[in-house]
């Protein structure tokens, strides 16, 4: 099969191990996104199979018209809305779901948490200007970190990555507090974790509060500027999730409001974010380029699934079909 390979930006698929598992296949990684419509169906146009990694590129309907050639959709982890599914079903093209693993992202979002409440990244960079402990040019920023033991940990949504966070707080000895769904309240609770008794507690008490939902229409905008505003401004936002679970320019009005005080970020409305984006002017946070699931012993498990994926759907034996009727 002819198999594009699109948006490695690191060009780190080559290397995997399980790259291999590609032999005998003509393979064409892509190391930089296109963007539009039009671009995307000139470079697209000729292959049999996709592998997507995660949200990079979306396939729109108009796109996929485009693409006379595909027969196969090979995702890295979940589809999550940047696929038009019923378009690829009428156009005959199989869609196929890969795995992911918890660990990568969970311990990205505790790693940006401690960087953020102990001014890490202000420090280290300060330092190499000359400067010792200095945290901040502006003295009303120049302000000590915080540890973590004693302060309440939010956790909204308590999935795989929700129940990793709720057992790295409790190891650091903070109150871990969960909201989220029935499902959610029922988990948390058989785990010994307390659930918040509402919305405006939750967010009006934490320390530190951590997104971990999976967005779908029902959860696009679900965190609000009132929801913001009702944190302490001192506390903390996290979100490694999706950037549209929160309200469209609702985070960047209530942190230079002050409520929260700073903010912990790996995902972006627009990907790659653009230098110029407000955010990475902002003392207050933390910026990482969507780094969740961007590491090596991830990458082997979503690829060797999207590649075996792959070599079923080539051998007549497709697994893993998201919408089998297709």
């Amino acid at each position: 099969m002819k198999i594009a390979i699109l948006d490695d930006y690191q060009d780190s698929v080559r290397r995997l191990d399980c790259f291999s598992l590609l032999d005998g296949h003509d393979v064409k990684v892509f190391t930089n996104n296109a963007r539009g419509v039009g671009q995307l169906a000139i470079r697209l146009r000729d292959f049999d199979a996709l592998v997507l990694i995660r949200e990079r590129t979306a396939l729109s309907r108009q796109l996929l018209e485009k693409l006379p050639n595909l027969k196969l959709i090979s995702q890295t982890g979940k589809v999550s809305g940047h696929i038009d599914v019923a378009a690829a079903a009428a156009r005959g093209i199989t869609i196929c779901e890969g795995i992911g693993d918890p660990t990568a992202p969970s311990e990205l979002a505790w790693a940006l948490i401690m960087a953020a409440t102990r001014k890490l990244p202000q420090y280290v960079n300060n330092l190499k200007d000359g400067l010792w402990q200095v945290a901040s040019m502006s003295p009303e920023r120049n302000t000590l970190g915080t540890s973590l033991k004693g302060r309440m940990l939010g956790i909204w949504g308590y999935g795989r990555i929700g129940r990793k966070m709720a057992g790295y707080g409790k190891a650091f000895g903070m109150d871990v507090v969960v909201w989220g769904r029935e499902t959610s309240r029922a988990a948390a609770e058989q785990d010994g974790f307390r659930f918040a008794t509402s919305k405006e507690t939750f967010f009006g008490e934490a320390d530190v509060l951590s997104l971990h939902l999976r967005l779908n229409d029902q959860t696009r905008g679900i965190v609000t500027a009132e929801d913001l505003q009702r944190m302490k401004p001192d506390a903390l936002f996290v979100n490694i999730s999706r950037a549209e679970l929160v309200a469209p320019d609702a985070l960047l009005a209530s942190l230079r409001a002050g409520r929260p005080g700073y903010a912990a970020l790996d995902v972006y409305e627009s990907e790659p974010l653009p230098p110029t984006s407000p955010l990475l002017q902002m003392e207050n946070v933390l910026a990482s380029p969507h780094l969740g699931y961007v590491e090596k012993n991830s990458y082997e498990i979503y690829f060797r699934s999207a590649f075996q994926n792959i070599i079923d759907f080539a051998n007549g034996t497709p697994q893993n079909v998201l919408q089998p009727e297709a």
